[in-house]
């Protein structure tokens, strides 16, 4: 087996992680205000079934924080190949994610992606301050499927599709 040099630290965290593919999600909410925020998230996972309970990550200091920090409620939103465009805009500049018409007003006036494969609203149930990051835990309480659509994956700094089924 061929290997590189061995690394530590953070370079052995990010060369790992860029190798390890993840589904994109993008997680939306208001501010205070009622100015919608949002960002890609790849750190979505399912956390209980009994409650309906999933988990996401982000850092402290993204633009999205105050609002998360303030919120009770999020929408979680599942994105598949047809929704590239939209991961794009909501991995691009805070300013600019909420321009043009991907997105409505949703249960308690939360923005909600049109067009995903999946969304879910969630209460905020937890959040966990880990070094400069968080840990937020949501309570899932409704939701909605979209069009099937093959997944979109986020692997070695770009966005993928599957190839073929195994």
């Amino acid at each position: 087996m061929t290997t590189t040099a061995d690394a530590t630290g953070f370079d052995a965290f990010a060369q790992a992680f860029r190798r390890h593919a993840a589904g994109v999600a993008v997680i939306t909410a208001l501010t205070p205000k009622g100015r919608p925020v949002g960002f890609t998230a790849t750190s979505l996972a399912s956390l209980a079934a009994k409650p309906p309970l999933a988990t996401f990550n982000m850092a402290r200091i993204a633009s999205s924080w105050p609002a998360i920090e303030q919120t009770d409620h999020v929408v979680i939103h599942m994105l598949g190949e047809a929704d590239l465009d939209v991961a794009r805009i909501m991995a691009g500049p805070n300013a600019e994610r909420f321009d043009g018409d991907h997105w409505e007003p949703g249960p308690h006036g939360l923005p909600v992606l049109k067009n995903v494969t999946a969304w879910m609203l969630g209460r905020i149930v937890a959040r966990t301050n880990v070094a400069e990051n968080a840990m937020i835990a949501v309570q899932i309480e409704q939701g909605a499927l979209g069009e099937p659509d093959e997944p979109l994956l986020y692997h070695e700094r770009a966005y993928r599709v599957l190839g073929a089924h195994l």
